[in-house]
């Protein structure tokens, strides 16, 4: 089962839905309607963020930038 959430109001002769309402459908069926119109898909599982970076774990260094050469004296 999936869940969405309804963006406009839906009638038909078996159900009535309203702007805001969850509905638990099977996925196929959630799909069909979570166009981004009529209803969006619900995430059910919290959003996973990830942790900060310790100092060890920074990137190696870049090597240090090689210099021109002295340029030729002139004529």
């Amino acid at each position: 089962m999936a869940r969405i959430r309804m963006l406009t109001s839906v009638a038909g002769v078996d159900f009535e839905w309203h702007a805001g309402q969850e509905i638990d459908l099977p996925g196929t069926e959630a799909a069909k309607w979570a166009d981004g119109v009529r209803a969006e898909l619900v995430r059910t599982a919290s959003v996973e963020t990830p942790e900060r970076a310790t100092a060890t774990e920074t990137s190696a260094r870049k090597p240090p930038r090689r210099r021109k050469p002295p340029a030729p004296p002139g004529p």
